[in-house]
């Protein structure tokens, strides 16, 4: 056993039974077993479990033994402070701050067959990229293939979007923010800065955002930055940050963005300026981002934003950089923005009133760049490039559905495959 593999089995819920009970003998269930966090930090986020009839919602790590979480150094780390379960395969000690704050450490060794393990090890060990990557052959994707799987994928973020909609009483202004807010965040980010988006009322953005200064007092102070200002601006952004609360009778809870595995341009500390200046700069973002009528519209309405000027010759508070310069959004970025937060919501919002809507928001996404990811190199190296982010987004889709989960029955390209295989050999 090893902790990838018992991630991996954790993630996919691969257990002989699911009535827990933690090392004291209590009964424990798992709610939610957590999104998988590939970066710095506990290996579950966002899990909630309930245990004696209180639900708690928090983050979840896992370890081979118990002792790891000492080996690793994890007591102290700000970023494991909110654990709610310690998930080990074998128990070997005790770990005090555990018993002290009463968080329940659940031991996975007899819930797991021996067989399954060695038969995941197996899996965990294959290279292919997709299954049938020794057969596959491009001229068998059908026709379509890129147009079905990208309104598949816009259908599922319309639903999603929709709950949204119910929980911010249909306000589709503060829907957009959120969004903005988590691809703004990218990968490492991205649900960081959604809760931090969804724990502003959207009515103090709309009241304080012709100010651009007070939104990146607010959007700092929210991630606790501004607790010890080491500069006469981070004095001000913190003056307004307390304004602001004390104004609004509002006590924000701390939630702080990470900087590992990011390059300078992408520190979150950046990515907030230029979130605010966004907004400080269109009063009407909504409207006109729904009113634009093609891909460049679109474009120069993020044009020209930037991070404030305290930025041009930094990446982090107090600290002055030799690379200096105004730091605006990229093309590359917006375009990443466009893809994953506006065409999305845009189409949502006009399917209802427009028909033709479809084959319009497929169109803009013809004409935005492909992604350059993991993924759509894989699918290159079988020669199938993607010449647009239409391509782009059907071919991530169409991995992360059918490809990873090897649902290969399902899968048009699998079944044009069986096809050709099958007349072969009648």
């Amino acid at each position: 056993m090893n902790e990838k593999l018992l991630q991996y089995l954790w993630n996919f819920k691969i257990f002989n039974d699911f009535n827990f009970k933690d090392v004291d003998g209590n009964a424990l269930e798992i709610l939610d077993f957590g999104k998988w966090n590939f970066n710095s930090g506990p290996d579950f986020l966002f899990a909630k479990i309930k245990q004696k009839n209180l639900v708690l919602a928090g983050n979840i790590e896992l370890h081979v033994k118990s002792s790891d979480w000492i080996f690793h150094q994890h007591s102290g780390n700000a970023e494991f402070e909110n654990i709610i379960a310690h998930v080990v395969f074998i128990h070997d000690i005790e770990i005090e701050e555990f018993t002290t704050k009463k968080i329940p450490t659940l031991e996975l060794k007899n819930y797991i067959d021996e067989n399954v393990i060695a038969k995941y090890q197996v899996l965990l060990q294959e290279t292919h990229f997709i299954p049938c990557e020794k057969i596959f052959n491009p001229a068998l994707v059908p026709f379509y293939f890129y147009e079905e799987n990208l309104l598949k994928k816009l259908d599922e973020k319309s639903e999603e979007h929709s709950e949204a909609l119910q929980l911010c009483k249909n306000n589709f202004e503060e829907v957009l923010f959120q969004q903005l807010a988590y691809a703004f965040g990218l990968k490492v980010n991205a649900h960081i800065f959604k809760q931090i988006a969804e724990s502003i009322d959207f009515s103090i953005i709309n009241k304080i955002r012709q100010n651009h200064v007070q939104l990146e007092g607010l959007f700092f102070g929210i991630c606790g930055w501004l607790e010890k200002p080491q500069d006469d601006q981070m004095q001000i952004w913190k003056r307004e940050f307390d304004f602001i609360q004390n104004k609004f009778s509002k006590k924000f809870a701390v939630i702080t963005p990470k900087f590992s595995r990011l390059r300078p341009p992408n520190f979150p500390t950046l990515r907030s300026s230029q979130l605010a200046a966004l907004y400080a700069q269109h009063q009407n973002l909504f409207s006109k981002l729904m009113e634009a009528k093609n891909t460049e519209q679109l474009r120069q309405i993020f044009s020209k934003v930037k991070a404030s000027d305290y930025w041009d010759e930094r990446f982090n508070f107090g600290k002055i950089s030799a690379v200096k310069g105004e730091k605006f959004l990229t093309q590359d970025f917006i375009d990443l923005i466009l893809i994953n937060a506006v065409l999305p919501l845009k189409y949502t919002y006009l399917k209802n009133t427009n028909y033709a809507i479809a084959e319009e928001i497929l169109e803009f996404y013809a004409k935005i760049s492909p992604e350059n990811n993991t993924i759509t190199v894989g699918w290159k190296s079988l020669d199938l490039k993607a010449e647009n982010a239409l391509q782009s987004q059907a071919m991530i889709y169409h991995h992360k559905n059918f490809c990873r989960k090897k649902n290969c029955l399902n899968c048009e390209i699998g079944l044009q495959i069986l096809k050709k295989r099958t007349s072969k050999t009648s």
